[in-house]
């Protein structure tokens, strides 16, 4: 099976010593919670996506060759550091089998456990963390498809018109006979602060 490696950019590939025995994948939505008084509970907004985050330990021991563990350990450390020409830290490809994760390094945390006589370390456990990283443009060709297809929720504040939000929401205040229909509304003069309309895409 071939060894777990991370690519950075403008670098030579990096090589762990071990593959890890797991690693760890973490996505999430970010929700705001809109209080209306008098109910029991918040009503649930969606707001964005979050990022993937990988992350695992990994291991590196250099007792037997008796040579400095760190000699390893900084190669990870090391992406964590701007690099001149990008005026960024790298972007890193993490390939193991049939598992790609394209990111920045955002953390490390390394645990020294094992040293020669003189104090020389060789053995260690890095926890380490990305961040994934998607190119801009591919996120903006997936924007307008997205917005498309979400509806928002609005709490009606006091001076609130639907004319006034169709104006910023859709850039029109003529479209607001599109919130009043959504929101079953009858008279649009007769708006309540606390109330919550959906706003249609």
């Amino acid at each position: 099976m071939a060894k777990a490696t991370i690519r950075p950019e403008g670098r030579n590939p990096i090589s762990v010593l071990f593959d890890p025995n797991t690693y760890r994948l973490e996505k999430a939505n970010q929700i705001a919670e809109i209080g209306i008084p008098g109910l029991a509970a918040p009503i649930l907004q969606y707001v964005r996506g979050t990022g993937r985050t990988l992350s695992m330990d990994l291991f590196f021991d250099t007792y037997e060759q008796r040579v400095n563990v760190t000699a390893y350990t900084d190669q990870i450390y090391g992406l964590l550091d701007s690099d001149p020409k990008l005026r960024r830290p790298p972007i890193c490809t993490f390939t193991w089998g049939g598992f790609t994760f394209r990111g920045v390094l955002e953390r490390v945390g390394g645990t020294f456990t094992l040293f020669l006589p003189n104090g020389t370390p060789v053995r260690a456990t890095l926890s380490v963390s990305f961040k994934e990283f998607v190119d801009v443009d591919v996120q903006v060709n997936l924007l307008p498809a997205q917005l498309v297809n979400v509806a928002r929720t609005r709490v009606i504040q006091s001076g609130d018109t639907l004319s006034a939000i169709a104006g910023e929401v859709y850039g029109d205040p003529q479209r607001w006979a599109a919130i009043a229909a959504a929101n079953n509304i009858v008279d649009p003069r007769n708006l309540q602060p606390g109330q919550v309309l959906v706003i249609p895409p």
